[in-house]
């Protein structure tokens, strides 16, 4: 079972589309910062601060060469968040079967007129 609290923290990280758009770009490939600040017309200090929220909510990882950090998406995040979402679908979907099977064993209204 996942923490809850790194759960938060993903949900928190692709909350914000700018940080979604850069995690669409990832979904490509590896970027540097100025490769991902670029398209959503952030400058690099905004486009670190949200590389570092997306960071925290393990979304994505870096890497440092000499100058140059790029960003790798975490495929893990990813099945997690799946996961979380399957179960709740799973949940769901009893619920239904069990309003269903409810319905049925409720008495038919006869027509009154």
């Amino acid at each position: 079972m996942m923490d809850p609290q790194q759960l938060d923290r993903m949900f928190t990280a692709l909350a914000d589309a700018g940080r979604r758009g850069m995690v669409e770009r990832l979904s490509i490939g590896p970027a540097t910062v100025k490769e991902l600040a670029g398209p959503a017309n952030m400058r690099l200090p905004s486009a670190l601060k949200h590389l570092k929220v997306l960071e925290d909510g393990g979304i994505v990882v870096s890497r440092k060469v000499g100058r140059t950090r790029t960003y790798n998406m975490q495929p893990a995040a990813f099945a997690a968040i799946d996961e979380w979402v399957r179960k709740r679908q799973t949940a769901m979907n009893q619920a239904f079967d069990r309003l269903v099977e409810a319905m049925k064993e409720m008495p038919e209204e006869q027509d009154r007129s």
